[in-house]
């Protein structure tokens, strides 16, 4: 007589033996800050710091056009000589154009996970926190992820116009008081930048009287001394850049 045998595992005992759940691999802490509402906030907040100094900075130096071309492009020289000998040439222009790069980069990352962040809530939390927001946010806060864009774009159209050149027929490699002047002779392009920069204004005005918040440096004692400190900069950045294409239409440079 043959024996039916049951296979091996098979029964009650071995149907209720829990499986062991496969373990996951955990990523960098830093990697997990940065996945979370918060931690994007921090990166949005530390990357606006490093590219307000630089757009204050590139500001200052651009003033040196009404110095005439030797100054302007002297110091065009001077950013692409620095370092030497310790450095190549432009070694130390190229870390930092891939520093600016990077902190655009996570810049404009963060931002876009936050507007995803934000429209993923629960619709009616959602349409509450719209109109809380409308009525509480000025018009630069309203139209931040809109001057962003705008922003975003005039970086590029900008690089291709004073950094590559393809943009501009009368691009000279190295002289850059010839190509800003050219650049800004059409009067269309003069246009763009003064349109760009007004709406970079606003982005800047917002950003500097939020990162605070962002930080946690947010305290009603010297909210006033934030938003002071945002309407300065703001107009401080953006009539400086203003100033470059209308003196060249007039022909204060030229």
């Amino acid at each position: 007589m043959s024996t039916t045998q049951r296979p091996s595992g098979s029964g009650p005992a071995a149907a209720s033996t829990p499986r062991v759940p496969a373990r996951r691999r955990r990523r960098a802490w830093v990697l997990e800050l940065y996945r979370s509402y918060v931690g994007k906030k921090y990166v949005m907040a530390v990357t606006g710091i490093v590219l307000m100094l630089y757009v204050a900075l590139h500001m200052i130096a651009n003033l040196k056009v009404y110095f005439g071309p030797e100054s302007i492009n002297r110091y065009g020289e001077f950013l692409r000589e620095f370092g030497e000998p310790a450095l190549p040439r432009t070694v130390f222009l190229w870390i930092v154009r891939v520093g600016l790069i990077t902190a655009f980069v996570l810049h404009v990352h963060a931002a876009y996970g936050l507007t995803r962040a934000n429209w993923r809530a629960a619709p009616p939390l959602r349409r509450y926190r719209s109109r809380r927001d409308y009525v509480a946010a000025d018009f630069a806060s309203r139209t931040m992820r809109w001057t962003g864009v705008i922003v975003l774009l005039f970086v590029l159209f900008h690089l291709m116009d004073l950094t590559w050149g393809n943009a501009n027929p009368e691009f000279v490699r190295g002289d850059v008081y010839n190509n800003l002047v050219a650049s800004f002779s059409r009067w269309p392009v003069a246009v763009v930048y003064v349109v760009a920069n007004l709406a970079l204004g606003l982005h800047l005005y917002h950003g500097a009287w939020s990162l605070f918040q962002s930080l946690g440096w947010n305290n009603r004692r010297f909210n006033h001394w934030r938003r002071w400190f945002a309407i300065a900069f703001a107009v401080a950045v953006t009539a400086g850049n203003v100033t470059f294409p209308i003196a060249v239409l007039t022909g204060v440079v030229s």
